[in-house]
């Protein structure tokens, strides 16, 4: 991966003036072209109680997830990004593609308010060293500041 590249290309196609919508569409296609070895690129979004498909790259996936519930979910409730270097340990774990064996979820949040989360996964176990986590941490700052 490029990571001037990732973020430079953030920056440009990333818009306040734009619908939410466009801009996460974009966004997950840029980490999509950026980021070598990934199955699925997307966010869920929250509605007060559950988290909701948003726009994504990949396979179909689950639509609906509970808060607490599988990667998404807990990342959501604690606030906090996790990576899962084998999803196949992690309890409770939601399979959407059978080829997915990493996954890291970012949450989203604004003025304290959960917004959603990034969800990524990779075919490859361990895919998420602490650079990519932080560069990925960096595009979320990024897309918080145009909410």
């Amino acid at each position: 991966m490029n990571n001037e590249m990732l973020l430079t290309h953030a920056e440009l196609f990333i818009d306040k003036k734009l619908n939410i919508i466009t801009n996460l569409a974009n966004l997950s296609a840029i980490i999509m072209e950026n980021v070598k070895d990934l199955n699925w690129v997307g966010f869920y979004l929250y509605d007060g109680e559950k988290l909701y498909l948003g726009p994504f790259q990949g396979k179909a996936a689950v639509t609906l997830i509970d808060m607490g519930k599988g990667v998404c979910g807990t990342s959501a409730k604690e606030r906090v990004t996790l990576v899962v270097d084998d999803v196949h340990k992690f309890p409770g774990h939601i399979p959407c593609d059978c080829d997915s064996n990493s996954e890291i979820v970012i949450p989203i949040i604004k003025n304290n308010q959960l917004f959603g989360v990034l969800d990524i996964d990779s075919p490859k176990t361990n895919r998420f060293d602490d650079l990519l986590k932080k560069d990925l941490e960096t595009l979320v700052k990024l897309l918080v500041d145009i909410l």
